[in-house]
């Protein structure tokens, strides 16, 4: 039977992962080069993580801003090109050995250099009319975030913002404003920078895959400014905040702290401020992953006092309602629903009824039944897969193939192996053959699982803090070519090309006057 979907792969690797001597991945040459990497694989998906900036922790998904891009990954060679820099002002970085991004020093070091760019454009005649545009598309964010930043970095040194003398408001807005306009700056950088890239790939036939977690940061901008959106006291401080229930993984549930929204307000406004989210996200990137899809149906609520997650709430939200608005402002969207953990019949039908793909993660499909067997019926096992479905080995929150393999129990070695029919030196690429070959439309792999990694270069550890989250980096030398020509005999062989049957037909016709079929 001829298929008439296209089917499609990608690789997931975040750009602040790009080593390069500025101790940070940025928007500059490296990241072209990944792109040409990628397009030689045959690929036509990049999934990247949320773009905002990051506050403490580093975690892309506790961003200062959810409309905001990170200053960090800003390219300082394109502004010493663009005349915002002098040659000699970026020509001695700090000399980074840990082999991963340390995100102090090089906020110590690059900030700076930063804000003096931005202080050399607006002392400029260049761009001023782009750069008026680009203010007024983004003044319903754009000048709460400039302010936010600005007393953050200048007056208080802490974005709790609750804990502020200054509140949000338009007096505010404005007495700031002139401060300000080096961070408006900087998100002009970022935005020509980010969307010079998206364009290059796009022209390589390569669709960006962005992220939204689908709560904010409790010290964000997005807070500060839109306090009425979410649930609060009398004294106009967080009365609830999100998390999960106990579980296998935690007795006492995870308490993640971000305040949940106010739905009944949001439905009065007709979900303006998310309509807003979409739109920016949408100028961003080609495809959203919207992160605990759940959420949408009903999350779990926790009392603000409360120091754990176990004495949390099931509320529903107002999901069918809400992706009914959002179809109706943007047709159908290209949004991928991270699905992952408990889900009711509830959560299905909201996925299933706006045609939204799922999510498989391999590395959960080998489990056993009560006996110790091995349990062929397992959800997460490729050959149980359905064709709406984006497949992942692991995501930034799971440890590599290599480094999973390795952790397991001789029994469970044996199971895997015996599933792939593969040795333990060949147990990463025949785990990725088998995601390759699976019905799933999409299928997503780390770039450390391409390049064969371990656990050392796992990018996330869920509830746990420190330097070694977020900060894997790898020179792009070390996606060689014989990872690509790998890579894309998978492409090839399971054809995922992101093109139909018929398209593929037509397109040998054109080249050699033929069918296509012997």
């Amino acid at each position: 039977m001829e298929t008439t979907t296209a089917r499609y792969a990608g690789i997931l690797f975040h750009p602040t992962s790009i080593r390069t001597k500025y101790g940070i991945g940025d928007l500059g040459q490296k990241a072209y080069q990944f792109v040409d990497k990628l397009h030689s694989t045959g690929a036509t998906l990049w999934q990247i993580l949320p773009l905002g900036p990051t506050g403490y922790g580093n975690s892309p998904y506790a961003s200062r801003s959810t409309f905001a891009g990170n200053e960090l990954l800003i390219d300082l060679e394109t502004l010493v090109r663009e005349g915002y820099l002098n040659r000699n002002d970026i020509a001695f970085p700090p000399e980074y050995t840990t082999g991963r991004v340390e995100f102090d020093r090089v906020r110590e070091y690059k900030l700076p250099l930063l804000k003096q760019a931005a202080k050399a454009f607006l002392l400029s005649r260049k761009e001023r009319m782009a750069f008026a545009d680009f203010k007024k598309q983004n003044e319903s964010w754009l000048d709460s975030y400039a302010v936010f930043m600005t007393l953050y970095d200048e007056k208080y040194h802490d974005a709790r913002w609750m804990l502020w003398d200054e509140k949000y408001s338009q007096q505010t807005l404005k007495k700031y404003s002139a401060q300000a306009e080096i961070y408006r700056v900087l998100q002009f950088f970022f935005l020509k920078q980010w969307l010079s890239l998206k364009a290059y790939a796009n022209s390589l036939g390569i669709k960006i895959i962005g992220d939204i977690p689908i709560f904010v940061g409790a010290d964000s901008a997005d807070t500060w400014a839109n306090i009425h959106l979410f649930k609060t006291d009398a004294k106009g401080e967080y009365s609830a905040i999100s998390g999960v229930p106990p579980d296998n993984f935690s007795a006492t549930g995870q308490r993640w702290g971000n305040p949940v929204y106010d739905w009944k307000v949001h439905e009065e406004t007709g979900f303006a401020w998310w309509i807003g989210r979409i739109r920016k996200q949408l100028e961003l990137c080609d495809i959203i992953r919207i992160d605990h899809f759940r959420g949408f149906d009903a999350y779990w609520e926790v009392k603000a006092s409360c120091p754990t997650a176990e004495d949390g709430k099931w509320v529903k939200a107002p999901g069918k309602a809400f992706f009914k608005v959002l179809e109706a402002e943007f047709g159908h969207l290209p949004i991928i629903a991270e699905d992952l953990g408990f889900m009711t019949e509830s959560v299905n039908r909201l996925r299933k009824s706006n045609h939204l793909p799922g999510m498989k993660i391999f590395q959960f499909g080998f489990t056993r039944l009560p006996d110790g067997s091995f349990n062929t019926w397992d959800t997460f096992l490729p050959h149980n897969w359905e064709e709406d479905f984006v497949a992942y080995p692991g995501t930034h929150d799971n440890e590599t193939i290599r480094g999973w393999y390795d952790s397991q129990d001789e029994g469970m070695k044996d199971i895997v192996r015996q599933y792939l029919g593969s040795n333990d030196e060949e147990i990463v690429w025949a785990f990725l053959t088998s995601l390759m070959l699976s019905h799933a439309q999409y299928a997503i792999v780390q770039l450390q699982d391409v390049l064969g990694l371990g656990n050392e270069a796992r990018m996330n550890t869920p509830s746990t803090c420190g330097d070694f989250n977020w900060s894997w980096s790898v020179d792009i030398e070390d996606f060689t070519p014989w990872h690509t020509a790998r890579f894309r005999h998978l492409v090839d062989i399971s054809g995922r090309n992101g093109k139909t049957y018929a398209e593929r037909m037509e397109e040998l016709k054109r080249k050699t006057g033929q069918t296509g079929r012997a």
